[in-house]
């Protein structure tokens, strides 16, 4: 049965045509001004792949390229899910097992020469390729995990028959999970119920990719990103700069909202946009700078237009929650939002230290979470730009308790030394350290980028694994290493900060869900007792007994720890003068698409 669409979902019907500017004589377009947003990010990008790459430089400039089937509405707050190249919301049958997928006529890829000079239609078949190529044993993804728990038929049995016979992904196969009805229908058929998979159709991982383009650039395709969003990749200089031009093909989006959030500044966002197009900027210059000093500077200096405050530079951008009134002076204004993210430490379960489920590593695992103190860490090195985390569900997900408490919030050297005690992590030769059960060394080993950040982090780990008798030492490399190394299980342990994807808890209590291992969950965590009630909540309506199996599932973290959680940040976006926008949606990556700039105000 069809879902009811909100109303006010219908829009104006897409037109074939590039952009608004194309109609224009050749004369007019080259005396317009190019509006260029100027932005940076702290993680180098990894490339512009949808299945191949994870961090958040990466999958906002993807973002801007390619397109799901739906968004979230830019404005509606709590968030709403509305098309985006659906013509409407998809059809879900009564039992949330089966879901067909309507794409509307006349979405053009960006030009590329994979097409042959050619326009290239957006059709129901490039979803159902682009969601197979996870499914295809070439393919390094840790993505793959979001669709094989949601159980599509057939695919992931195609896969493991691949795997075995040891030969190319049939894209060609049919599998009754996710069929093609005809060129602008796709459905999908799922093993169980799954009360909120239309989510995962406004997902990254949920883009468009054209075959053509797979098969022309193969192992370069990482450099070679073909999407029908409202941006194409211009210029990539590797761990320096990208830069995104204006898609010429795009087609008319106009700003619409079912009803803005109650925030001020989304009331005025829906005023001032109400009816334009889509992008408002015709250039976007990402840098990257990944020592939060030089990014600081650059944004005094007006080389960028927007700027999420470095945690060690809050107190002087924000003091006391106020903007600073030398920055009142020059006209910049101030956003905060808090994220729905989580700060946390990951244990390798497959590490022969501090992996394992006996009654002593509980126990190391613990002490450690109790030695380390996440409050300090807020106020010391992130500078109150965060909130300390009680769990790993972060705030805006379903799910999110924010009276819950645990031993989080009370950190303890000597409840950490008892505890190590209790279970023989003992000093036996005198050298000020302590020894695992058995006598043999205990070191500990903690990753980290070499950035300032990540060396004041450190700093405070040392001290308070060793006020409770814990050698640690300290590994520096690269986040696109580092991912790699976690990915292949050769990390000890490691702390980044996930964000969530969509308005619900499932993703972080899928961050030690056993089959998830080696993709989103870098623990490679695996408790039976854990995996069913993850799998029980998963298939519920949201409600009081789903959400009873979500605390149920929070408290055996908690208990195993197998992540320890920090905290959830705080962004602060400054922007200068002239500048409107972005707009920092808790779950879209691409708040640039209606982001504006008047060289005239700055």
């Amino acid at each position: 049965m069809a879902k009811p669409e909100p109303q006010g979902l219908q829009r104006r019907d897409f037109i074939a045509t590039g952009a608004a500017g194309l109609l224009l004589p050749a004369s007019a377009r080259a005396s317009m001004p190019t509006r260029t947003l100027r932005v940076v990010q702290n993680i180098a990008e990894s490339g512009f792949d949808p299945p191949r790459v994870s961090d958040q430089t990466s999958l906002r400039i993807n973002a801007h390229i390619f397109e799901a089937p739906l968004t979230y509405d830019p404005l509606a707050r709590p968030a709403v899910l509305v098309p985006l190249t659906a013509a409407r919301m998809p059809e879900a049958s009564a039992d949330f097992r089966h879901f067909v997928v309507t794409i509307r006529p006349g979405i053009l890829f960006a030009d590329d020469p994979a097409f042959q000079g050619q326009p290239r239609e957006l059709v129901a078949a490039d979803y159902v390729y682009s969601i197979k190529r996870y499914y295809d044993p070439a393919t390094i993804t840790e993505h793959l995990y979001r669709f094989e728990n949601e159980k599509i038929l057939g695919l992931s049995e195609l896969r493991a028959q691949v795997m075995k016979d040891k030969l190319p992904f049939p894209y060609d196969t049919e599998v009754p999970g996710l069929r093609v009805l005809d060129k602008y229908r796709f459905e999908v058929r799922l093993a169980a119920p799954s009360p909120r998979f239309t989510a995962l159709l406004a997902s990254g991982t949920c883009a468009a990719v054209a075959r053509e383009v797979v098969q022309r650039y193969g192992a370069d395709l990482m450099a070679h990103p073909v999407g029908t969003g409202p941006f194409r990749l211009a210029q990539w200089r590797r761990g320096s700069e990208v830069v995104l031009d204006k898609n010429p093909r795009f087609r008319e989006q106009l700003f619409h909202t079912v009803g803005a959030g109650p925030a001020p500044e989304l009331q005025a966002a829906a005023q001032r946009l109400a009816g334009t197009r889509a992008p408002r900027v015709d250039r976007i210059e990402l840098k990257i700078i990944e020592e939060s000093q030089p990014r600081w500077l650059a944004f005094l200096r007006g080389e960028l237009d927007v700027l999420t405050v470095p945690s060690d530079f809050g107190q002087l951008a924000m003091p006391g929650g106020q903007l600073a009134p030398f920055l009142v002076r020059q006209r910049v204004r101030a956003e905060r939002n808090l994220s729905p993210s989580l700060s946390h430490t990951f244990f390798n379960f497959d590490d022969p230290l501090v992996g394992g489920y006996t009654v002593e590593k509980v126990a190391l695992r613990r002490a450690i979470a109790l030695a380390h103190d996440n409050l300090e860490q807020v106020r010391s090195v992130i500078r109150d730009q965060a909130v300390p985390a009680q769990s790993t569900i972060p705030p805006h997900c379903y799910g999110y308790d924010p009276g819950f408490k645990s031993e989080l919030g009370s950190p303890s050297h000597a409840r950490a030394r008892a505890l190590l005690d209790l279970h023989g992590y003992a000093d036996r030769n005198g050298d000020g350290w302590r020894e695992r059960p058995d006598g043999q060394p205990l070191l500990l080993r903690i990753a980290f980028p070499p950035d300032r950040r990540s060396r004041a982090l450190s700093e405070g780990w040392f001290k308070h694994l060793k006020a409770v008798g814990l050698r640690v030492q300290f590994e520096f490399g690269s986040f696109g290493e580092l991912i790699k190394r976690s990915l292949a299980g050769q990390i000890m342990m490691w702390g980044f900060i996930w964000g969530a994807g969509d308005p619900d808890g499932d993703f972080f209590l899928g961050l030690t869900y056993g089959p998830n291992a080696g993709q989103s969950s870098d623990s490679r965590f695996k408790l039976p007792a854990f995996d069913r009630l993850y799998e029980a909540q998963r298939v519920l309506p949201d409600g009081p007994e789903r959400l009873a199996l979500m605390r149920q599932a929070q408290r055996l973290q908690l208990a195993y720890m197998p992540v320890i959680p920090h905290y959830h940040p705080i962004d602060t976006e400054l922007l200068q003068p002239g500048v409107q926008g972005p707009i920092r949606h808790p779950f879209n990556y691409d708040w640039y698409r209606w982001a504006e700039v008047d060289p005239a105000a700055a």
